[in-house]
């Protein structure tokens, strides 16, 4: 499940030793799992910190305190501590945190959000914008939703166009057409206002 070097488990063990506080271990947790933003937060436990459903791994001198909701996420993970010159590194590395692509065999629904929220909103995300998914009919046809710096956008249809509907056609069989069904007119903070790219 999840691999501790020798050096992570000794740093550790010294870091709660110092604490000296009784039954004091580490929990470890996925932030914002299956998504591009997915990261790691690893902090110090005390027993009446934890919720009671977090899967307990026993190391030497330590419990590691794994939530109960990261463990898919956080399977195959490795902890390591790489003594340096200037004091030292704690590396983790979780293959599986940002989630997996779905199964060809997935819904054409699931194959569709997987696509928009881990290629397409994190390109978007640079004009402080995002899409997210309306309505995807039997028919193939994606229906999306502007937001951010995207609702109002006077690029906003070049983006649909020539960005979002070649990506998720090229990249999602079964779909056949991208609708945008947002009312830009009401847009707040257009990365390109309308009528400048008129």
């Amino acid at each position: 499940m999840i691999q501790i070097s020798e050096s992570a488990q000794s740093h550790f063990r010294r870091l709660i030793e110092r604490e000296g506080l009784p039954g004091l271990g580490v929990r470890l947790a996925a932030v914002q799992p299956g998504t591009p933003g997915a990261d790691v937060r690893l902090e110090f436990a005390e027993p009446q910190d934890l919720r009671g459903d977090e899967w307990a791994i026993d190391c030497e001198g330590f419990t590691l305190w794994l939530e109960a909701d990261s463990v898919q996420y956080l399977d195959g993970a490795e902890i390591d501590y790489a003594a340096l010159a200037t004091g030292g590194q704690l590396q983790i590395r979780a293959p599986k945190i940002k989630g997996q692509a779905p199964a060809e065999s997935a819904s054409l629904v699931e194959r569709v959000r997987w696509t928009v929220e881990n290629e397409i909103n994190p390109q978007l995300a640079q004009h402080r914008g995002h899409v997210s998914v309306q309505e995807v009919t039997a028919d193939g046809v994606v229906v999306l939703r502007f937001g951010g710096g995207c609702h109002g956008c006077g690029m906003a249809d070049v983006t649909l166009k020539q960005g979002i509907e070649k990506t998720l056609m090229s990249k999602v069989p079964g779909v056949t057409a991208v609708r945008d069904a947002t009312d830009h007119d009401t847009g707040q903070a257009p990365y390109i206002a309308r009528d400048a790219a008129a």
